[in-house]
């Protein structure tokens, strides 16, 4: 049997695309597009298949639900103090 981590990383297809926004389609594909992606502005994108979702470990689950509890508890860093310690941990 394969690890979970095998089984988790074979199954993700993903595609990076650069995408002009919607409104630069001519109007007859415009109707074809997916709300989702009609109303995306103009941008680089990574889209994956979300049909072949896995499960979460037990381990997974658990450091999610600590994780929530410390965020409902006020113990968070922001994104730029994650970067700087990143960066730092690089020697950057």
């Amino acid at each position: 049997m394969a690890s979970s981590a095998g089984r988790r990383y074979h199954l993700l297809m993903v595609k990076v695309f650069d995408w002009k926004g919607g409104r630069a389609l001519p109007e007859e594909l415009r109707k074809l597009l997916p709300e989702e992606l009609s109303d995306l502005p103009p941008g680089r994108y990574v889209v994956e298949s979300a049909d072949h979702v896995p499960e979460l470990t037990p381990e997974e689950e658990e450091g999610l639900r600590q994780a929530i509890t410390s965020a409902r508890a006020g113990r968070v860093v922001d994104a730029d103090e994650v970067r700087r310690r990143i960066e730092t941990k690089l020697g950057r």
